[in-house]
């Protein structure tokens, strides 16, 4: 009877939260290291102008972001199959290792050519981490706080998205680049030291099968991208065609078995919602990676004052998101997503403004905060879209899905998008001509996004 007494006043008892004696070591040392991942993925478009201007290599801006995009792909497929077998703590040593290392490779980095490597280095941890993060909290906390971890995991990108692009300019402007890198390589693996005796007490399943197919298709796709760049790089015909053709028959077998059927031709309902987030991405990001060049290499800023505009579109995308969530509460999305795509337009064509006429540089901040407010109500509304459309016990695969065509988009409008700059850019000239064609393609890229999104659920009841 005392047993029985006993049992059902422990019943009743709440589960230990994040925070309890448990699982704060494991909660602090996670959002670090996540923190540390999106500081760094954050600051580097400010403070990339600077270590162009010091090592050159205007060719090869795109590949620092491209890079590490497509690696980051690579390292979250190979991470969470691992944890899934190993448990979490071996892959998460890996990736945070290699995200350090990274960083020390680009921070010491010679030449433009080191600075891509050692981004590529960090794009693999970074996949990683985060690909660990989430099995982490999936094993390792108790139902009742796995909601509450998951939303300090996502707080984790909001003071580095508030402060990150300024205190890195502030950073490159009175230190140098190099710092930008060098001061966060050791923060990771400090983070790491909180969270790793918990992570090893997480259990694995070696008995698991690795999906092979899966994993090799997640390595074709990058493989296949990048050969797709360096084509649009090129100025030999034959090898543009040759390389363009190899890098498709890697990447487009690769997507079809990534992706849910459909995809590739925005049929309705979830493979529209997976191809409009792709255009998405790549429509923002194609644009938003060069704002910082445009604002000091074309309007001759400070690395602070170029900082200033990412940080206004980040904070007009928490907006964005907030927004939306009020109005989500009816369903649909289609118009969201519509609007959000035509305010990053709206967003490129004022940078276009700033780096071809005199008028003031202030327009450029706002416009980016635009874009920002567009990019908070579109993203948050295909995320739930893609959620509300996934097939039960499919909701694992088709979030894969929309983070794989997120980072794809990333990647290609980077990637693209340096490529451009550098044609136009002749004799390290200045990259305003170029950095004008890439806001209009984005622009372009954005309108055929909206087209696909008509694919989407809407709600007749509601005029967003």
């Amino acid at each position: 009877m005392e047993t029985s007494i006993k049992e059902q006043a422990m019943a009743t008892l709440p589960e230990p939260g994040v925070w309890s004696r448990s699982y704060y070591l494991l909660t602090l040392g996670l959002i670090l290291t996540v923190a540390a991942t999106a500081f760094e993925a954050l600051a580097i478009a400010t403070t990339l102008p600077a270590t162009v201007r010091e090592l050159g290599g205007l060719a090869l801006y795109g590949w620092a972001f491209s890079a590490f995009m497509l690696t980051n792909l690579v390292g979250i497929t190979l991470a969470g199959g691992e944890a899934d077998r190993y448990g979490p703590a071996r892959p998460f040593v890996i990736g945070v290792i290699l995200f350090a290392l990274g960083l020390l490779i680009s921070g010491f980095a010679p030449a433009m050519l080191v600075v891509i490597i050692g981004r590529g280095v960090q794009g693999f941890g970074a996949g990683a981490i985060a690909s660990v993060a989430y099995v982490a909290i999936g094993r390792g906390f108790p139902e009742a706080a796995k909601a509450r971890m998951l939303a300090l995991l996502s707080s984790a990108w909001v003071v580095p998205g508030l402060i990150g692009p300024a205190l890195a300019g502030l950073i490159g402007d009175h230190l140098g680049w190099r710092w930008v890198f060098l001061l966060l390589a050791p923060l990771a693996p400090l983070a790491a030291c909180l969270a790793l005796p918990a992570l090893r007490h997480l259990p694995g399943n070696p008995k698991a099968i690795r999906d092979w197919q899966r994993i090799r298709a997640s390595v074709r796709l990058p493989l296949g991208v990048a050969m797709i760049v360096v084509a649009v790089e090129l100025r030999s015909l034959p090898l543009v065609a040759l390389l363009a053709a190899v890098g498709l028959v890697l990447a487009i077998p690769a997507l079809h078995r990534l992706l849910p059927a459909g995809t590739l031709r925005a049929k309705a309902g979830l493979p529209a919602a997976i191809a409009t987030m792709g255009l998405l991405n790549l429509g923002f990001f194609g644009a938003d990676a060069f704002v910082p060049l445009a604002l000091r290499n074309v309007r001759g800023q400070t690395g602070t004052a170029a900082g200033l505009a990412l940080t206004a579109a980040t904070v007009c995308w928490s907006t964005g998101s907030w927004i939306q969530a009020r109005l989500a509460a009816g369903g649909g999305g289609r118009g969201r997503v519509m609007l959000g795509q035509a305010f990053i337009a709206i967003g490129a064509a004022g940078i276009a403004l700033v780096v071809t006429t005199n008028v003031p540089v202030l327009l450029a901040v706002v416009a980016w905060g635009i874009a920002g407010l567009g990019m908070g109500l579109a993203f948050s509304t295909i995320s739930l879209v893609v959620l509300e459309q996934a097939l039960p016990g499919q909701e694992g695969t088709t979030s894969s899905a929309m983070q794989l065509v997120s980072g794809l988009g990333t990647a290609l409008g980077t990637g693209l998008g340096g490529a451009v700059i550098a044609y136009f850019s002749i004799a390290n000239t200045t990259p305003r001509t170029g950095i004008l064609i890439q806001d209009l393609l984005m622009i372009g890229v954005l309108m055929i996004g909206i087209i696909a999104a008509l694919g989407l659920p809407t709600d007749p009841h509601r005029v967003f």
